[in-house]
Parts: C-alpha cells; sequence; structure tokens
C-alpha cells in the first residue's frame, strides 16, 4: 500500500499531499495509456503475461479459464516497476507481493491498486531482505523480469530468487540474450533509432544467455523446463511468443518439491 507518511510526515518540506496523491495517480495513468509514451512497453508485458499465464496454469495445475485461477498461490515480482504484472496475477487470484528497490516505482504502483482496489503488498526494498523474515515466507512463484542485466553480481540474485521460491514452484525470469543481433536490436534499434528506450538503458555485456542462467540456478537445484522466445516486428508494432530467443527471452524454472527451501 501507499505509504502516506513519506507524503505527510511532520517534519517534511511542506509537500502538498493531495497533489503528491495527484502527481502518482497521473504517472500510473501515464504507464497504462495504450497510446502513450509507455505503449510499447504495456505491448511487450502483455505479451509476455500471457506467457507467464499459461507455464504457471501448466506447472501448478490451474485452469485459466475458472474464476480466480490462481487463488491460494503466493507470487513474489522482484522489480516489480510500476505493477504492470503484479496486477492482472492478482486479479486473477494470487496472493502477490510487489518489491522494488525504486520507492518512486513503489509510490507509482500502491497509487493505482489503490485507486483500483486491487490487492497488491507492494514493498520498498532488495529481495535480500526478505531473507531475512521469517522461514516460511516462501512463495509458489518467483518472477525476475528485466532486472537481471541491470545487476553486476547475478549470480547472488538468481540465488536469492532461488531461496524465495518454494519447493514444487516456479521461478520466471526475463531478460535480454547476449547475441549479436540483441546488440543490433535491444540498444541501436531500440534506443539510438526507434527511441523506444532512453540511450543507455542497457549495457550489452550484462545480457545473460539462457544457458548462463540455467547453469547458475542448476546450483541452487533448479531445472530450466521451458525457454520462450520474444520478438517485435516493426512494421505491425505487434509483439510475439515463438522460438526465437535471440534478443528477448523467458525462461522458466521448476524447484524440485523434495529440496529444502532454505
Amino acid at each position: 500500500m501507499l505509504d502516506r507518511s513519506k507524503l505527510t510526515s511532520p517534519h517534511s518540506t511542506g509537500l502538498d499531499t493531495a497533489k503528491e496523491i495527484a502527481k502518482f495517480d497521473r504517472l500510473a495513468k501515464e504507464w497504462r495509456d495504450p497510446k502513450g509514451k509507455f505503449k510499447q512497453v504495456l505491448a511487450f508485458n502483455q505479451t509476455r503475461l500471457i506467457a507467464i499465464e499459461k507455464m504457471i496454469a501448466q506447472h501448478l495445475g490451474r485452469d485459466l479459464n475458472n474464476p480466480a485461477p490462481l487463488a491460494g498461490l503466493s507470487l513474489l515480482d522482484i522489480g516489480c516497476g510500476a505493477g504492470l504484472l503484479c496486477e492482472p496475477l492478482a486479479e486473477l487470484g494470487a496472493d502477490v507481493t510487489g518489491i522494488d528497490a525504486s520507492e518512486h516505482n513503489i509510490l507509482v504502483a500502491s497509487q493505482h491498486a489503490k485507486t483500483n482496489s486491487i490487492a497488491v503488498n507492494y514493498l520498498h526494498c532488495l529481495a535480500s531482505d526478505l531473507e531475512d523474515r521469517a522461514e516460511n515466507n516462501r512463495y509458489d512463484i518467483v518472477l525476475n523480469t528485466e532486472v537481471i542485466e541491470h545487476v553486476a553480481d547475478q549470480q547472488g540474485l538468481i540465488d536469492t530468487c532461488c531461496r524465495l521460491l518454494k519447493p514444487g514452484g516456479l521461478l520466471v525470469m526475463a531478460t535480454l540474450n547476449r547475441t549479436i543481433t540483441s546488440y543490433i536490436v535491444g540498444i541501436i534499434g531500440a534506443e539510438y533509432v526507434m527511441r523506444y528506450l532512453p540511450i543507455g538503458t542497457h549495457e550489452w555485456r550484462y545480457f545473460v544467455k539462457p544457458q548462463e542462467i540455467s547453469a547458475m540456478i542448476s546450483t541452487q537445484g533448479l531445472e530450466t523446463i521451458n525457454v520462450t522466445g520474444m520478438t517485435f516486428n516493426p512494421f505491425t508494432k505487434h509483439w510475439s511468443v515463438n522460438q526465437n530467443t535471440k534478443v528477448n527471452y523467458l525462461l522458466f524454472a521448476a524447484k524440485p518439491s523434495d529440496i529444502s527451501s532454505v
């Protein structure tokens, strides 16, 4: 939920609470405007969401045609941003926690969830902070999407994701492959030519190959069960899910049901 104490502290600099809340309302609306400046991010997210929902249903035996098909499942979104994955998964019935290192992102996401009466537990923290909590604080599903390519200690992040997953649970990783194609499309094309992303958003050397993620999760006893590619058609402006993993991809991994969650 939105921490209003950050806006109304008696020791604050005199910010107008109503104006601050209105500001985050506008930002949340802007993030979700299909015709706004984030429209390509929204299109990408919607395509990714469908693939994630299908794999969750397949792995955990849920029927997406049922009301609240994810009811009873706990889900952690690490690096949740503005909550673009958190909210639709919560609306499917999952008990969703979204965390982000950016307080601004959490404020925007929290205000949107509050305004739309969507139950998501948003926290301004790092994934490693959650490991200090109670032993039973583990999740059926852990999402880590478009985060690892911005992290120097990639093995450390992977280890934390795996430890926060319950035995039998599903880990979802989304990132960019380190290929020549991803450099041309993901950096030169997306940042410098089409300007879908700010210049400098990505550093190609931090992109991660699917086999590298598979190797990193194997140290925690997890096994990759599916790798799915996502590609953008610049002519139709549409994203699609396919087997082309040269640029964007989703990697799904399972934690054995008989492995310790510690």
